[in-house]
């Protein structure tokens, strides 16, 4: 038995039966990784001492019968959420001796149910980006097809996740960087409600956008880690006090009678004809199940991507102004205070970062704020009402995750602009703060992995794990990269 295989719930019944051990899980997932890492780069930092510790810790709990579905589960990490003593880069050179002094909350919660941290995964540099191409540290591939990029920003935990070098993986989604990765690399991503879990330790990105996610390979597993997750926390004014349900009572009730809406915008002209053909696969395969389809229509989702970058870049331009090269991060020595800012800036950023600085300051700055930010905000007001609308008459929807599969690597690299496209399906989303499911719902003619997306309502989670897991047993797919 290959236990870097398992799925966190067969994983889980074999550490409560005893069959196997936390410690032989992880010395697995830890050869997998040393295993593959040359080839896929999917990990920043190895905290290979560390995991064994845990994983022993973990056996010992559950020996004493004091398990959780996740105790002695290992699990990766985004390299832009604080993991207490660990490195916290963002991918970016300014932050590359940066060491996190306490734990992120999604973090801290997990850590009660004892799985084993194997460590941190690469991204796109401050989580700018779909590719995973601008990290300070070096590109990762894609498992399925290693010329291929794995999306991003959070293509090192799709990646590890996707080659099975760690059970499930967490990520961070401003514009769609949990789901549009987990569908190029074949797993299921989650992005839940802005305000369900807290921001707390995530090194901020667009503070109204941001949520941190979860990978895993099915929509159970997921949701086991989400669970964990959810919840007001006192140090993060925007997670909001709504109580948890136990998700679990959804997994099996199926979709039959469930209205599940088509928005007409999401099928636009250049969309991949294989990307067309899965997702028209997928909701015939609803319909067989009992769903209730029909069209609906978003006329304002078509301005999303262009009020996005204003909003993102306004809020980036904000945040990364703390990386002055004083307090944290890379200090540049110099001959007076202004000259220290600017150097430390000029060598700790990489093009991206500085790229969107100056967009963000440009449109919040004295005579622009009006003509760019407020009317990014106001547009986003009518995309969030649009979905609110929508979902009075429907209690999902139903689109493409991307217009097409992975892409090559270097293949956009000099095209700023068709890579802020790549969110046009994934950052509605985010302007309206609903949830999203991204699955895998199919593959393309040379082997490339493609998902479709689920939305739900704000804080109707429930509703993903009900549909998700339906059409994953439907769909019967068992999806495993050739490495």
């Amino acid at each position: 038995m290959d236990l870097t295989d398992l799925t966190i719930k067969q994983a889980a019944e074999l550490l409560r039966r005893k069959e196997i051990s936390s410690v032989e899980l992880t010395q697995a997932h830890l050869e997998r990784i040393k295993k593959l890492e040359p080839k896929l780069h999917a990990f920043l930092h190895v905290a290979e001492s560390e995991a064994l510790k845990q994983a022993e810790e973990a056996d010992r709990l559950i020996g004493e019968g004091e398990n959780s579905v996740l105790t002695g589960i290992p699990y990766a990490v985004k390299d832009n959420i604080l993991v207490k003593g660990f490195q916290a880069t963002a991918g970016s050179k300014i932050l590359e001796n940066y060491i996190a002094p306490y734990d992120a909350t999604v973090i801290k919660k997990l850590k009660q149910a004892g799985p084993v941290f194997l460590g941190k995964t690469n991204l796109d540099e401050f989580a700018m980006g779909v590719s995973t191409e601008t990290s300070a540290f070096g590109l990762t591939r894609n498992p399925y097809n290693l010329e291929k990029v794995p999306g991003g920003s959070s293509g090192g935990s799709a990646c590890a996740a996707a080659a099975s070098e760690a059970l499930f993986a967490l990520g961070t989604d401003t514009g769609g960087s949990v789901r549009q990765p987990a569908s190029f690399c074949g797993v299921v991503g989650l992005k839940p409600t802005y305000g369900r879990c807290s921001r707390y330790g995530l090194i901020a990105l667009g503070s109204s956008l941001d949520q941190p996610g979860v990978m895993a390979k099915t929509v159970e597993d997921a949701f086991s880690v989400f669970q964990l997750m959810a919840g007001q926390d006192e140090f993060d004014s925007t997670s909001l006090p709504k109580a948890v349900p136990d998700y679990s009572k959804h997994l099996h009730q199926g979709v039959k009678g469930m209205k599940i809406g088509i928005p007409k915008e999401y099928f636009v002209a250049g969309i991949d004809p294989e990307v067309r053909a899965v997702v028209e696969g997928t909701i015939k395969k609803m319909e067989e199940l009992g769903a209730i389809v029909s069209e609906t229509s978003l006329p304002h989702v078509q301005y999303s991507i262009a009020a996005y970058y204003i909003i993102l870049p306004v809020e980036i331009s904000a945040n990364l102004s703390r990386y002055d090269g004083i307090r944290y991060g890379l200090s540049v020595p110099s001959e007076d205070l202004a000259s220290g800012y600017y150097q430390s800036r000029a060598s700790g950023f990489g093009p991206e970062p500085k790229r969107r600085i100056m967009i963000g300051t440009y449109a919040s700055s004295a005579g622009y704020y009006d003509a760019y930010y407020k009317k990014a905000k106001q547009v986003q007001g009518l995309i969030k009402s649009e979905f609110t609308q929508a979902f009075g008459e429907h209690d999902l929807l139903l689109t493409p995750v991307s217009p097409h599969p992975a892409f090559g690597i270097g293949e956009k690299s000099s095209d700023p602009l068709s890579l802020y496209l790549e969110d046009i399906f994934t950052g509605p989303l985010n302007i309206a703060g609903v949830p999203g499911l991204s699955l895998p719902a199919g593959l393309s003619k040379s082997g490339l992995p493609i998902g479709v997306q689920l939305i739900a309502p704000h804080f109707a989670e429930e509703r993903l794990l009900q549909a998700g897991s339906a059409l994953e047993q439907a769909l019967g797919l068992k999806l495993k990269p050739d490495l």
